[in-house]
């Protein structure tokens, strides 16, 4: 029975600072407040469905938000290809619908590295910066990615508190 650990350490976002601070303070929040949802569980607790016919799942959850990071700041930020780390063409919804075969350590290290790709790609950055593709279209910009990974997070991870409360009874923020 493997159990996933993750101890990093959640702060609290400044209450002021200039906008690119907030934004990335609030965003790391995000992230660690899931790493502190799924601390502790087993492989197969993280792969345990909410409820039928949903396929959502803690492991799930992980998955889709290393797709996230990948696809924000890597394919559209940056330009690099569009390479699913997860999803086929067949079942785009694959980090979610292929949580049973999944190993949750190797997720949770891809997830963390996204993370780390990210933060690099972002370093130094203004928040004016266009991407180099664009959405449906239209020109985003850093701010507007680092506004949709915070709501992006913040959602999930209200479904995290349920999954998880589900799974051993753990609430807290």
């Amino acid at each position: 029975m493997t159990r996933v650990t993750d101890t990093a350490e959640r702060i609290d976002p400044p209450n002021a600072a200039d906008e690119a601070t907030m934004l990335a303070a609030w965003l790391d929040f995000h992230r660690k407040t899931l790493a502190v949802k799924t601390a502790g569980l087993t492989d197969e607790q993280l792969k345990r469905r909410s409820v039928s016919p949903s396929t959502l799942t803690l492991l799930g959850l992980v998955r889709h938000l290393a797709e996230v990071e990948h696809y924000w700041y890597r394919v559209i930020l940056l330009g690099e290809d569009d390479v699913a780390l997860h999803g086929t063409p067949e079942d785009p919804d694959f980090d979610f619908n292929g949580v049973d075969q999944a190993d949750a350590a190797a997720d949770f290290a891809l997830w963390r590295r996204q993370i780390e790709l990210a933060e690099q790609a972002v370093h130094g950055l203004p928040l004016e910066t266009v991407a180099k593709r664009r959405r449906s279209g239209q020109e985003v910009t850093l701010r507007w990615i680092q506004v949709h990974l915070i709501e992006e997070y913040a959602r999930h991870n209200g479904h995290a508190d349920l999954l998880r409360e589900a799974v051993d009874g753990v609430t807290g923020e």
